[in-house]
């Protein structure tokens, strides 16, 4: 006959799951990662434009008078778009307490942000291929430099749209920078252009 007393450190107890895994941390440098492939892109734009001999002749839209004409009308029309693009964002952000943003707001901000990159795909390739990389005068170097940023901190925020975990201030720096970009890229370029030539097509 089998004893009726039970040690109770044998009795089988309440079943006790095991620990839950700790959740694994959020990839926060790829930033970085996105930070420095812009780089290389800025860079290789740059070192394409320098060791490339210019042809002087690239693109030529049609009602345009030439290549520096319709680059200085593309480059226009992109910073137009440039600006739906920044106020968008600021909607979005809620920068405007007493304003609510559509709900056709978010299309507005990706599409006007692509048609403007689409603006500048002319411009940049009659900036490469006619004219290079140019340092002979300060307009022309800041131009130079800023058209390979643009292109570089582009490539950097598309790839960080991609990305979870991104930190939430990259998006608007690097945004950002690219709008900065673009309006000093204008300011080299179109407005140049149409402070010495006029408001010519």
């Amino acid at each position: 006959m089998s004893s009726p007393y039970t040690d109770p450190g044998t009795q089988p107890g309440p079943a006790v799951p095991p620990p839950a895994p700790a959740p694994a941390p959020a990839p926060r440098a790829g930033w970085l990662v996105a930070a420095g492939i812009g780089a290389l892109v800025a860079v290789g734009l740059g070192v394409y434009g320098r060791i490339h001999e210019p042809t002087f002749f690239a693109v030529n839209l049609g009602g345009f008078s030439s290549g520096t004409a319709a680059k200085a009308w593309l480059a226009t029309a992109a910073f137009a778009l440039a600006l739906v693009q920044l106020l968008s964002a600021l909607l979005m952000y809620g920068r405007f307490p007493r304003v609510t943003a559509p709900s056709w707001t978010g299309t507005v901000h990706r599409w006007s942000g692509r048609l403007a990159v689409l603006l500048t795909v002319p411009v940049a390739v009659h900036c490469l291929y006619a004219l290079g990389f140019q340092s002979g005068e300060p307009r022309v170097l800041v131009h130079s430099l800023f058209g390979c940023f643009f292109y570089g901190v582009f490539v950097a925020k598309m790839l960080l749209l991609q990305r979870s975990g991104t930190p939430k201030w990259a998006l608007p720096v690097f945004g950002g920078a690219v709008f900065t970009a673009l309006v000093a890229l204008w300011l080299t370029s179109s407005v140049w252009f149409f402070t010495t030539s006029g408001l010519s097509f």
